[in-house]
């Protein structure tokens, strides 16, 4: 064989000694914001001086970044905007200790059953199920037993929606149920269990057809005891279409202890529809609202209350339905907008039958709210008859 010219082979060896060794570029600059730049990240010093294992194949990827989990939407309720001070009453339980936690990590371990069982047994109830959002299908309402109090707490971590499927009713409270048990020769004006939802979305819960305590209350329905509502959720929740006295397609609350009432904090109710009271609904029954947002809700009854004849009744306080006697509502840091009445009251329907009630409407928003056949003068989107005109300091009603 003839031999190669030397020269030839002193340029080839030039030619290789200029080329990169495989897998030494930097590549650095082409990382993603957010990608791991190298095999090595997150190792300690010790750790990445050992020589890396050889790869595979000529001048081939090195291992690929894993890719970046996307963030978590953050859950927002309530107005962010809305100032008003929140007693200590009225704010989240600590559950940083639970009685009983809903599910193992996983979605599939958050069940309905799960939440049915954990209400029943009362105590501080928290939710274990992944990183993620979850949307847990009820297919039994979860009712609260009366002698597992005194108190009840669903914290969702703002991770948990519970969802009716447009099917039941979500979660329900009666002292005076015999079947969830008496606790009380007073079921009506008794200070226990006292319930509180937080952190927790309740979406697309339906009463329609219930008659005890004569209906109402789509995802929540309580009667005696305390009953308060905190950073949460209701979405797309309905009652029955006609009735002249029931509603609350969100929540329906009858009888609290001596009066004391309902706290609503930094809550949004949406989409909600009912004969009265698209979002909330009471008789008797004492509120105080805070730094809430209602909108999109809907009375879609007819005929009003007393029902006129030859009509269902109902169609009043496209949010808000409230009647009964002495009771009192005040309304604080809050936005009600595009709700609508078939009726009076396209935000607030407030009747006291003795005259004795009285409401007050702080710092907060009434705007759009049409009320299609009747309500008060000088208060758009309202419908009151009490004690005395209510109270708007440095609110907006239009």
């Amino acid at each position: 064989m003839r031999a190669k010219p030397v020269l030839v082979l002193l340029a080839l060896g030039v030619v290789a000694a200029t080329l990169p060794a495989c897998g030494s570029s930097n590549r650095d600059s082409d990382t993603p914001a957010g990608a791991t730049p190298s095999a090595t990240a997150g190792l300690s010093t010790a750790d990445q001086q050992v020589a890396p294992a050889a790869r595979t194949g000529l001048g081939g990827p090195g291992a690929s970044p894993s890719p970046s989990r996307k963030p978590t939407p953050a859950f927002r309720a309530g107005n962010p905007n809305g100032d008003a001070p929140v007693p200590a009453e009225a704010r989240a339980v600590d559950t940083s200790r639970p009685t009983r936690t809903v599910g193992t990590g996983t979605p599939a371990s958050c069940t309905s059953a799960a939440v049915v069982k954990a209400v029943a047994a009362g105590g501080v109830i928290t939710f274990n199920c992944g990183p993620d959002p979850v949307t847990i299908k009820m297919t039994a309402t979860a009712k609260v037993r009366n002698a597992k109090g005194p108190k009840v707490v669903l914290d969702g971590g703002g991770k948990v929606t519970l969802s009716g499927q447009g099917q039941r009713r979500i979660l329900y409270m009666n002292t005076c149920d015999e079947a969830q048990g008496w606790t009380t020769s007073h079921c009506q004006n008794q200070d226990h269990p006292q319930l509180t939802v937080q952190n927790l979305t309740f979406a697309d819960g339906n009463s329609t057809g219930e008659k005890a305590e004569g209906g109402g209350g789509g995802a929540i329905f309580v009667r005696g005891g305390r009953v308060k509502v905190v950073n949460s959720r209701f979405v797309h929740n309905r009652c029955d279409r006609t009735g002249p006295d029931l509603g609350g397609a969100a929540l329906r609350v009858l009888s609290q202890h001596d009066n004391k009432p309902v706290y609503v904090v930094n809550s949004t109710f949406d989409g909600g529809t009912c004969a009265n009271g698209g979002a909330l609904s009471s008789i008797g029954v004492s509120w105080s609202v805070l730094n809430s947002v209602f909108t999109g809700n809907s009375a879609v009854g007819s005929g009003a209350n007393p029902a006129k004849a030859g009509t269902p009744g109902g169609g009043s306080g496209g949010a808000i339905y409230c009647d009964g006697n002495a009771f009192t509502v005040r309304i604080a840091g809050t936005v009600i907008e595009n709700n609508r009445a078939n009726e009076g009251g396209g935000a607030i329907f407030f009747v006291s039958n003795d005259r004795t009630g009285t409401m007050t409407i702080e710092n907060s928003t009434l705007r759009k709210n049409p009320s299609k056949q009747f309500e008060t003068r000088g208060y758009p989107g309202i419908f009151f008859l009490g004690a005395r005109n209510p109270a708007t300091p440095g609110s907006r009603l239009s």
